[in-house]
Formats: structure tokens, sequence, C-alpha cells
């Protein structure tokens, strides 16, 4: 289920996650489905979904359920947020060639050419749940059209 909700000059289309290690491959399909949709390039598709699966997979091993995959438009970028309830900030680190884990953040950082942060709030589909939001921006070269929202004025 999408929640869309109109807040001042932003649309935000909000899905709740799994709770899993499944999360990730959801949020992989749900951002290419929604981007490209809205006709985001396919390069930019592409980033935005390598960075949601490192997000989503940050917030599924470090952070605490329930987790929420969120897309805000505002002026000439989409905002892709992935909330979770911990209180925890993430921290880029440099993993060494045999580490597994600790590279995510990173990704993310060259990826959105440091257009990506942190905040600290409610949920958009829950507004009890408080906890943190990772994100990043995409540019968007063109206008992002999203659906009319029943009972907005003509």
């Amino acid at each position: 289920m999408v929640t869309l909700v109109r807040e001042q000059t932003a649309i935000i289309a909000a899905w709740p996650l799994r709770d899993d290690t499944r999360a990730a491959a959801q949020a992989r399909q749900l951002t290419r489905g929604a981007l490209t949709a809205l006709g985001i390039d396919a390069e930019s598709v592409d980033d935005a979904v390598l960075m949601v699966s490192e997000l989503v997979s940050n917030a599924v091993l470090y952070g605490d359920a329930p987790f929420e995959l969120v897309l805000r438009s505002k002026q000439d970028e989409l905002y892709i947020e992935v909330l979770d309830m911990g209180i925890i900030n993430p921290v880029v680190r440099t993993a060494g060639v045999e580490e597994e884990h600790g590279r995510g953040l990173g990704i993310v950082l060259d990826l959105s050419e440091g257009r990506c942060g942190c905040r600290h709030g409610a949920a958009y589909s829950t507004r009890q749940a408080h906890g943190k939001a990772v994100w990043f921006a995409i540019p968007v070269s063109c206008e992002v059209s999203l659906p009319r929202l029943s009972g907005d004025a003509a």
C-alpha cells in the first residue's frame, strides 16, 4: 500500500517495508517502479536503486523496525528516504579490502554527489512512530508529474 500525502509544495509517497532481509529487494522494486513511472532517466534510476538498497540494508542491520521508504518531490530534486525507528546516526567509514561491510554510505555519498544526510522525526505512514531518516537526493531535469490526490481542487 502506498500513502500519498500533500505537504506544502511536496508530494510524498510512503511505503512500509518488510522488517527482515527481504526489505532491500522490496525497496529496490518499489524505487525502480516509481522512478520509471515518473520518467526519470535510466542511469539515475539505476543509481537510486543501488543507493536505496544500501540504505535499507543498513536500516535492517543497524536500525529498528518498522522501516519505511519515502519519495518526496521538491523543486528540481527528488528526495528518497529510508526511515527506521533507531536513534543512532549512521557514520561513513572506510572499509578494509577484506571487509564485507562498511562501503554502503560511501557509495551513497559518491553517487548522490554529497546530496545526502540524516534527519530525525516522525514516520510518514504512521505519525506516532519516531526515528531517523537517511536520505539522498537526485536531480530531476523535467517536471515530475504525480497523480492528483482525490479531493484536490482543479
